[in-house]
């Protein structure tokens, strides 16, 4: 049972993220094996649209399923009872202090216990894809033109691309994309 004052600091703490995460556009749902009205109050707490109460271990993985029918979902578990949700979602996040069922059964581990981190694991998440489908517009692109001028498509046109230059031009695409990719340091994380 958690006390007035331990519930109020986890409100708050996990209050920030699901705020943070609403405003990234994820709708956050609460799955608990608690009872309904503990369900229904931390969910007016934190100002969740939907939540699932009394729901036994194998039913969260069968909720995910359900979820993950209509987007992609990530799960947040940090008990024995929530392995099977955690290896079920897309992405499974286990909370650090958990037990080693959940930490096992994660793609991640907030290792801080802190709830924001998975806010943070988005955020960067969300950057990396970003940064991939920059690197590949940029070696199609790259592509695309070189390989053609450099099997002579252009020589009628009076342009030919020597095999040095397309040399040249390969490292320089490879520099290019390794610059964009570590450019993801300058992510800022934190509000």
């Amino acid at each position: 049972m958690i006390s007035p004052s331990m519930w109020q600091l986890w409100v708050v703490g996990f209050g920030e993220a699901v705020k943070k995460l609403q405003k990234m556009g994820v709708q956050v749902v609460m799955i608990t094996g608690d009872a309904e009205a503990v369900a229904k109050t931390v969910a007016e707490d934190l100002h969740l649209d939907r939540y699932y109460a009394r729901v036994l271990p194998e039913d969260k993985a069968a909720l995910i399923r359900k979820l993950k029918a209509e987007q992609p979902t990530a799960f947040v578990g940090d008990g024995i009872n929530d392995a099977p949700a955690l290896t079920e979602a897309d992405l499974g996040l286990a909370i650090g202090a958990g037990t080693n069922v959940a930490i096992e059964s994660a793609d991640l581990v907030l290792v801080k216990s802190d709830p924001l981190d998975a806010t943070y694991a988005l955020k960067l998440a969300k950057a990396t894809y970003n940064k991939m489908i920059q690197n590949l517009f940029w070696a199609t692109g790259y592509n695309v033109i070189g390989i053609p001028l450099a099997a002579g498509i252009a020589a009628p046109f009076g342009i030919i691309l020597s095999p040095a230059v397309g040399a040249v031009l390969m490292s320089i695409s490879t520099v290019v994309v390794s610059i964009n990719a570590m450019l993801l340091r300058r992510v800022r994380l934190h509000d």
